[in-house]
């Protein structure tokens, strides 16, 4: 009964690990047969590769500032919704939608909103007399738009912590009222606690995708350039500007799929894959020391 799983996890998961791993040995570039070279790509990888550094880095701001931003405003807006009033329905629809609207889409329609000549936010700023940035066009302001891009589009997020919080028993609410506990004490003592589970969820989930940023700095990249592709020809808009966007995976898929060096994309992908084991792990034993122990 179990032989289709097992077989497709054999195939689908297994089977690409294993050649990943074999294929970061060697030189391929799928038009000629693997040749064996060794450690020599990881080598380069570490000591050589021009623009793994800022990739590298940018993929880490990513995974330390966007991650924590989403889970508090996700958790914020949640709290907010969680209590009942009227019209809290429509409000949690309005704040769930934009999570439905596709990534692409979505960085299309805010590098439109946000474009430093003729954006609707910097001609808002110009009636105040504000000079408008240049967000996507500016290395300093390129991320935290996307930031502000993510924080738009929380609504799956904030849909689990809403889930989270309407379970927490309103018992718990009214003990610790009695024992004379504010508002922030029992956000802390009780509603925390209570949900860690889903913060551990949040967190995990969080950092495996902004491990793996692709879209939404690929085609902000393209698209503030100027140029609107993202598969082949994206040498002149790959982390625009200035590489700022230049995520890890970015620059993987351009030496894969545009240079053909599979070898050495199998390496950076071995890479990534243990990196984001280390990162797992840690978080996961962060998360099980605030776990209250069970009391026999």
């Amino acid at each position: 009964m179990v032989a289709p799983t097992v077989a497709g996890l054999l195939v689908f998961y297994a089977y690409p690990l294993v050649a990943s791993i074999y294929y970061s040995f060697t030189s391929y570039d799928l038009f000629s047969p693997p040749r064996w070279v060794g450690l020599t790509n990881y080598e380069f990888l570490f000591t050589s590769d021009p623009r793994i550094g800022n990739a590298a880095l940018n993929t880490l701001w990513f995974v330390v500032v966007l991650v924590p931003i989403k889970i508090v405003v996700a958790l914020a807006i949640a709290g907010l919704l969680a209590r009942r009033t009227r019209g809290s329905g429509f409000w949690r629809t309005v704040f769930y939608l934009p999570s439905l609207v596709p990534p692409v889409a979505g960085v299309v329609a805010f590098v439109f909103l946000f474009n430093p000549g003729s954006g609707p936010v910097n001609v808002v700023l110009g009636f105040f007399g504000i000079e408008g940035p240049l967000w996507f066009s500016d290395p300093a302001l390129s991320k935290p738009s996307l930031v502000l891009l993510g924080i738009w589009m929380m609504g799956d997020l904030m849909v689990i912590m809403l889930a989270g919080l309407l379970d927490v028993p309103r018992e718990l609410y009214e003990a610790a009222s009695l024992d004379g506990a504010n508002g922030w004490q029992q956000v802390r003592f009780v509603t925390l606690p209570t949900i860690q589970p889903i913060l551990g969820f949040s967190v995990v989930t969080g950092v495996i995708a902004a491990l793996q940023y692709f879209t939404e700095a690929a085609v902000a990249s393209s698209v503030a350039s100027g140029q609107a592709s993202v598969g082949s020809g994206t040498a002149s808009t790959l982390g625009y500007p200035g590489d700022s966007l230049l995520t890890y995976t970015q620059w993987l898929y351009a030496r894969g799929f545009s240079n053909y060096q599979l070898g050495y994309a199998s390496a950076m992908a071995v890479v990534l894959f243990v990196t984001a084991s280390i990162l797992l792990v840690v978080a996961m034993r962060r998360i099980s020391a605030f776990q209250p122990e069970e009391v026999s």
